[in-house]
């Protein structure tokens, strides 16, 4: 009987782990629920997320002007292509949660663009189930890209700033 409750327990923490990825509209939630030496429950929740693009062009467009306006459209491809997650530079993100790049609203941000910074300097927070979590730099550098915006929601592997 025990064990029947076990899973419906379970089962309901499952569902509200569902319903805590749809609220907050994220892609991915995993958690590890330990209850005793060997038993433990390991979940994780993820869904899909659909990327629709539109491009509209005017059906009285003449070739002449339709052409330059794919050249630029074909230049723009390479640079959207160039990830920032896979720059050698990348600091990615711990985990899913809010980023803060200053220690409180209103005051200074951990570091700015072009700023030098040392390896374990925080570099910004990020707040995860009402914790927050000070995000270090992983080597010395300076710091040439931001990624994330004060507030934003960020996932696991998102890429945070560039340091080179």
């Amino acid at each position: 009987m025990s064990t029947n409750n076990s899973h419906d327990s379970d089962v309901s923490f499952i569902r509200a782990l569902a319903e805590l990825l749809r609220e907050n509209d994220l892609t991915e939630l995993q958690v590890k629920r330990e209850y005793g030496e060997d038993d433990s429950l390991n979940v994780r929740v993820s869904r899909q997320t659909q990327v629709v693009t539109t491009v509209s062009v005017p059906a009285a467009a003449p070739a002449a002007i339709a052409a330059p306006a794919s050249a630029p459209a074909a230049a723009a491809a390479p640079a959207a292509s160039a990830d920032p997650a896979s720059h050698p530079g990348a600091v990615t993100s711990p985990m899913v949660g809010t980023v803060y790049l200053a220690p409180e609203p209103g005051a200074a941000a951990f570091v700015t663009v072009g700023q030098q910074v040392k390896e374990g300097d925080t570099i910004l927070i990020i707040e995860a189930m009402k914790t927050m979590n000070q995000i270090p730099a992983p080597r010395s550098g300076k710091l040439t890209r931001l990624l994330v915006e004060d507030g934003a929601p960020v996932e696991y592997g998102a890429p945070l700033v560039i340091i080179e």
